[in-house]
């Protein structure tokens, strides 16, 4: 995504109008427009004013991406309660069909005994209660898998 679809959709995100921006940083609408656009960029200080107006870093809005910041709000928002009821296999199969039918291929049985060792070692070495020292295994199970 391009600095100037990150500036827009952080603009967009924070409720205010080209005018407003422009008012704020005492630059003109039309120069708002061109950096959103990609036809001009905003200086360091001016990008600084600008991550600060929109509450957030100048990291996150050089990298500012619409679906990923949503994603991460209905996370954040997502209660207990509501997590209990969401089948995550299900969901998650939607994307990755594997979930739904590599039971029938690959015998858990020898994989479940191992990998409760691992949780019952993490529990016992670091004092974790099972649902940390499960998240604790999945984290280091996806860090020897990375795609990227």
């Amino acid at each position: 995504m391009s600095l100037g679809n990150s500036l827009f959709n952080a603009r967009k995100k924070s409720g205010l109008s080209q005018e407003e921006v422009a008012e704020k940083l005492g630059v003109s609408r039309q120069t708002i427009s061109k950096w959103e656009l990609d036809e001009t960029l905003p200086d360091i200080r001016q990008s600084k004013k600008l991550s600060t107006l929109y509450h957030m870093t100048l990291d996150e809005l050089v990298d500012f991406d619409i679906k990923v910041k949503e994603i991460e709000e209905v996370i954040e928002k997502t209660t207990e309660e509501t997590s209990h009821k969401i089948d995550w296999t299900q969901m998650w199969a939607k994307k990755y069909p594997i979930l739904t039918s590599y039971q029938k291929e690959v015998d858990t049985g020898s994989y479940v005994s191992k990998l409760q060792e691992m949780l019952t070692r993490l529990r016992l070495d670091y004092g974790y209660n099972d649902e940390d020292a499960f998240l604790v295994l999945k984290d280091i199970l996806a860090q020897i898998w990375n795609p990227h």
